[in-house]
């Protein structure tokens, strides 16, 4: 279990971007955290993953700070490395651990094989699609077997069919690998699909609103569900109402 307490972040400057931020994040849970932009979801996640340090508050799992192996993490953009191979890209964070390749492969071409792209592992980044790139970085992600797996507006970039066959293929890996996943959107309606919570963010300096508990059982049908529009429905008025 991974606990947030009373986070905050003030950059140099004194721009303040988190303030008094709590959570707390149950063993293979699935939140989204959505809200504005600059309201400090990335920033979030950033500090969850320890890129960043907070200026007060401490973030512990299971009664220990967060460790690197513990956590993966999926950028915006795909941020591979484009003169190699997407198997190359996946191998990265293993033979960064000394892993040999002999030892990760079988590692590496599971996690390609998770995420769909058997048959394109000597593919390199400029001949895959954007969501083709996109799977390569999370299986790069997943390829060390994390408890957490934090992704930072992930599909923002692609188009809307691609955008949707991912997010299914998401919830799909999800439930295989079984880890917890902190899913950073701006899109009610990517949060309602996904989610098993929704955690709702304030304006800059960013604290939370509300949490949300979904009781859809996501599918590829789930977007033509009465209950989905009510969800999103239901988002978006305490959305509005935390906007205010």
């Amino acid at each position: 279990m991974l606990t947030v307490s009373n986070v905050g972040r003030i950059f140099p400057g004194g721009v303040e971007a988190l303030r008094d931020t709590s959570l707390r994040l149950d063993e293979s849970d699935f939140i989204a955290l959505l809200g504005p932009s600059g309201c400090g979801k990335s920033t979030l996640l950033r500090l969850i993953a320890g890129l960043d340090q907070p200026t007060s508050g401490r973030m512990l799992w299971d009664g220990r700070p967060p460790a690197p192996g513990d956590i993966g993490f999926v950028f915006q953009d795909a941020t591979l490395l484009p003169w190699s191979t997407a198997e190359d890209n996946v191998f990265l964070p293993l033979r960064l651990r000394g892993v040999s390749r002999s030892e990760a492969m079988p590692m590496v071409h599971a996690a390609l094989h998770r995420v769909g792209l058997t048959g394109f592992e000597t593919a390199r980044p400029r001949a895959l699609s954007g969501g083709m790139r996109m799977r390569v970085s999370i299986a790069r992600a997943l390829v060390t077997r994390p408890r957490l797996l934090l992704m930072d507006e992930p599909f923002a970039a692609l188009d809307e069919f691609t955008r949707h066959k991912l997010q299914a293929d998401l919830l799909d890996v999800w439930r295989e690998a079984g880890c917890t996943v902190v899913f950073v959107t701006h899109s009610i309606y990517e949060a309602a699909f996904l989610a098993r919570r929704v955690v709702l963010m304030t304006p800059r300096p960013g604290k939370i609103a509300r949490e949300m508990t979904s009781a859809l059982q996501p599918a590829a049908e789930t977007r033509l569900d009465p209950a989905y529009a009510a969800f999103v429905a239901e988002i978006s008025r305490a959305m509005q109402a935390a906007l205010a």
